[in-house]
């Protein structure tokens, strides 16, 4: 029986296949998710790894035995996903296991409307029932008669849907290299960049699981390498990459240079204002300085929250933000249910770029406005201890304001820093940007010094 301990997350179900669960274990969950969250209906999708389809149909029969109607949308995005939830109003489930290795697979659930199912919103409870039916040797069946199964293809709607979100009109032609990582960006960008001017540059789109290219997560800058020397061999305006899953999206300029992701939630956010002056924009407390600054020059309010999509999905109904950016690539859009989809994001871009004539390098200047260490994790045994040894430091500093909404945050007169604990791992993760890269460095130094100082001496022992 699968240890539900090692596989259920605070957002998510992930594991080995079929080593920590299978599709005995899925069916059960897709019963459980239509026990906790009474779903009439829901739609399931599933992206390119070998196990999941097997996995997909496993969770529609559970969900079917319990009286639900499935939809199932066949290889989808999660954005895609998110996107059938939200116009079909159903509760959903992906199957997915974003950029872990082949061998994982997983699901994300939301309720109707692209809602998250998380730890708190309905998955400890949807892990409870899924443990006693184990105990119990399977699923008893459900009040409402037999649900229904039958299959839909939204890849054309949802390609549809995100165009008319994005003023594409009169865009200059633009040459753009695409790497999918042989994830679902490869299915669904030819269909999403269809009609517009857009010569694309297709690396890696063939689907496949098992990632013979490099890993799909452009977060490490080792699986950008390609798209970076691609961008240059072909001199091309732009480079985008997608992770497995297809949910991030990041940007390479026509110099090969990355262009951080706070840079793109800035100007996302300018042009999301534009559209609507004075709304809200949310974006968690490690992306650059200047994503404030330029939500407040835009007209717009901005509002910090905790990392973590369920903080940002939150935070976002709650106060009815236009749109939210996290440092990661995740990009939230209020007109897409408050849900995260770097396709959106993406078009965005393309939309800023081709409708001037300057590089992107040079349109994204006015919003990459302050150097930065970038996230770098320590390993500690006791995350605790460091972090209190690096407050006790700078809690005493002139100038110095100290807040601890998500780990260690330390803001000093042109810097800031914060020291966050993983969840998962024994690990502290430290991110700084100051007004030059002097700064950055001898703050980063300062941290990493008391972070790692047992480390040091634990080795020279």
């Amino acid at each position: 029986m699968a240890d539900l301990s090692q596989i259920v997350k605070a957002y998510d179900v992930r594991g080995v296949v079929p080593d920590q669960w299978d599709e005995g274990t899925a069916e059960l969950f897709g019963a459980a998710f239509v026990r906790v969250t009474e779903a009439p209906a829901i739609v399931v999708g599933h992206d390119m790894r070998p196990s999941s389809p097997g996995l997909a149909r496993a969770f529609a029969q559970g969900a079917a035995s319990q009286g639900a109607d499935v939809t199932e949308i066949g290889l989808c995005s999660t954005d895609q996903l998110y996107f059938a939830s939200g116009q079909l109003d159903t509760a959903g489930a992906m199957f997915t296991a974003s950029h872990n290795p082949a061998q994982y697979n997983g699901i994300k659930m939301c309720r109707r409307g692209a809602a998250p199912v998380g730890e708190d919103t309905g998955l400890a409870q949807i892990r409870s029932l899924v443990e006693r039916w184990m105990d119990a040797g399977g699923a008893p069946a459900g009040d409402a008669p037999q649900g229904t199964v039958s299959r839909r293809d939204m890849l054309e709607e949802y390609a549809a849907y995100l165009r008319s979100l994005v003023d594409l009109s009169g865009i200059r032609p633009l040459k753009v290299v695409v790497d999918a990582g042989n994830g679902m960006g490869g299915h669904t960008v030819p269909t999403v960049l269809a009609e517009l001017p857009v010569e694309l540059d297709a690396m890696y789109f063939q689907l496949d699981g098992t990632f013979p290219n490099h890993e799909a997560n452009p977060l490490d800058p080792k699986n950008i390498v390609d798209l970076r020397h691609r961008v240059l061999q072909t001199g091309a305006d732009i480079g985008l990459a997608f992770d497995g899953d297809a949910d991030r999206c990041f940007v390479v300029d026509e110099r090969g240079e990355p262009v951080p992701p706070s840079a793109i939630t800035a100007l996302v956010a300018s042009r999301e204002l534009a559209k609507a002056p004075g709304a809200t924009v949310i974006h968690n407390l490690i992306t650059s300085r200047a994503v404030p600054e330029v939500v407040r020059e835009s007209g717009g309010a901005p509002v910090r929250t905790r990392v973590g999509h369920s903080f940002i999905k939150a935070e976002m109904a709650r106060t009815g933000a236009i749109f939210g950016g996290e440092h990661s690539a995740h990009y939230y859009f209020r007109d897409f249910w408050n849900a995260d989809t770097g396709m959106l994001a993406a078009l965005h871009v393309l939309a800023a770029l081709g409708g001037q004539q300057g590089t992107l390098s040079q349109l994204v200047a006015h919003y990459d406005r302050y150097p930065s260490s970038g996230e770098i994790n320590s390993t500690v045994e006791d995350q605790f201890n460091r972090t209190s040894a690096v407050k006790a430091v700078f809690a005493g500093t002139e100038g110095v304001t100290i807040d601890e909404l998500d780990g260690l945050s330390v803001t000093g007169v042109n810097w800031w820093f914060n020291l966050r604990p993983s969840n998962t791992e024994p690990l502290l993760r430290l991110n700084v940007e100051a007004c030059d890269t002097e700064t950055v460095e001898r703050i980063r130094d300062e941290v990493l010094a008391i972070v790692r100082a047992e480390t040091e001496r634990d080795a020279e022992a």
